[in-house]
């Protein structure tokens, strides 16, 4: 990989073609890494993610504590990713046995189910689970947020050189970036940058953050199980992330723009 490429970035070759009738160019241009990632939890196979192969130690901390997994960091043991070269990553979580007993008990109901249609509304009742009311109250002007907005470009390194990654940061109250993880998959990056605030002992409720995505309710439910206590997105919201926000105490905004946002 060129010195001038950010990880998560690749050169590859294209052939530039022109409205105008000029011939067509070769060019070479940065993309974005999207590789599988197998997600193996003690042992036992749980999700497969198209993921951009970087900060892999914060994201798999930030799913456990997104899927609800751990109740905190003091849950997790390790994680050790490996390349299986021309087919993906293998992401090996360890979580303490007390965490890792509910898992393995869904697991094995999972096996055990038959065509009788219960898995179905199991999944349902999953996507609207239960989630807890944000606690924390931030104060955050105006100006902060369009601070916060309009630092992000600095900070997205494989963004800047692909134009094919998302970002999540973290913003203290006053709109500085304390933190920014990038991935090709929006929950991706928030995920990251969960598990990247974890690791670093800080606390979710102490800022705000901050995402170049639509606001779908996934995005909203991340936030509000993390404790995040307002969310910023450069663009719209969807009905069911607006409602699951206003239901669970999450200030959220959207569409921020250079000179404008909106506030559910």
């Amino acid at each position: 990989m060129p010195a001038d490429l950010p990880p998560g970035a690749v050169d590859h070759a294209f052939v530039e073609h022109f409205a105008d009738g000029r011939a067509p160019v070769p060019r070479a241009r940065a993309l974005a890494q999207e590789a599988p990632v197998a997600i193996e939890i003690n042992g036992l196979g749980y999700a497969v993610m198209m993921a951009t192969p970087t900060d892999l130690e914060d994201y798999a901390l930030g799913f456990c504590l997104s899927e609800q997994l751990i109740a905190d960091p003091s849950g997790f043991v390790a994680a050790q990713a490996a390349q299986i070269e021309g087919r993906g990553w293998i992401l090996r979580i360890t979580l303490a046995m007390a965490d890792a007993a509910p898992l393995m008990e869904r697991a094995r109901l999972r096996l055990s189910e038959g065509s009788c249609g219960l898995c179905g509304i199991e999944s349902l009742e999953q996507v609207l689970r239960p989630l807890p009311q944000v606690g924390a109250a931030l104060a955050v002007s105006d100006a902060a947020i369009f601070r916060a907005t309009a630092a992000m470009g600095d900070h997205q390194t494989l963004g800047r050189a692909t134009r094919a990654a998302h970002a999540a940061a973290f913003c203290t109250g006053d709109g500085a970036i304390l933190a920014l993880r990038e991935d090709v998959g929006r929950h991706n990056a928030l995920d990251k940058l969960v598990g990247a605030l974890a690791r670093a002992g800080i606390d979710p409720a102490s800022g705000f953050v901050v995402l170049t995505a639509r606001c779908s309710y996934e995005l909203v439910q991340k936030a509000v199980i993390a404790g995040v206590p307002l969310l910023v997105t450069v663009s719209a919201a969807s009905t069911l992330a607006a409602a699951r926000a206003q239901a669970h105490g999450l200030r959220l905004v959207s569409l921020a723009r250079d000179d404008s946002f909106l506030e559910s």
